[in-house]
């Protein structure tokens, strides 16, 4: 948090309109060069509250300015399949998961209704459609051709679009480290 008195700015994240606070001119003035192009960096104060998507959220869930749901899962068998289809695969970041787990067949991610990691129970959200953002190479800002969801889109596409790993919302707070097992409950 910024030790001037942050000024309170409307801001949009996809169709959600909220109120963030600015994190000052110094702040502003690093992300623009680094950008290339004038913004402002805000962030979120308790006192905002943006919903988790609501078709799959269940009553009072929130989200940040994540996507639409808190987290997002893959497995990296689910990525290794992907990667067995195109001429040049990808990296797991393209995707930008928050968890990635190992040990399991490619896409079972996409029916854990419940699962617990850490000391968290968290609930399936549905599949992740997914953007143009994951053509973008993560490390050069360099968009690619088409791919991955060139690919992605001759086996996983539904109603939703093309989707690739599963949006997961925690059930209680709780904590999450690396190595931790993976327990499916529904």
């Amino acid at each position: 948090v910024p030790e001037q008195a942050a000024r309170e700015r409307r801001v949009r994240v996809w169709e959600d309109h909220l109120f963030a606070l600015d994190a000052g001119d110094a702040a502003a003035d690093w992300m623009t060069q680094r950008v290339g192009r004038s913004c402002r960096l805000v962030y979120m104060p308790e006192s905002s509250r943006r919903l988790v998507d609501g078709i799959y959220a269940r009553k009072g869930e929130t989200v940040s300015f994540a996507d639409g749901f808190p987290l997002l899962l893959i497995s990296t068998a689910s990525l290794e399949d992907l990667s067995a289809r195109m001429e040049q695969p990808v990296p797991m970041d393209r995707f930008r998961p928050n968890l990635v787990v190992d040990g399991c067949a490619p896409y079972a991610e996409d029916g854990w209704a419940r699962l617990a990691i850490g000391d968290v129970v968290f609930r399936n959200g549905g599949l992740c459609a997914r953007c143009g953002v994951t053509t973008v190479d993560q490390a050069t800002a360099r968009r690619s051709s088409n791919e991955p969801l060139r690919t992605l889109a001759t086996y996983r596409k539904n109603e939703k679009g093309v989707v690739f790993g599963v949006n997961l919302v925690p059930e209680r707070p709780g904590t999450v480290a690396v190595s931790d097992e993976v327990t499916i409950l529904d």
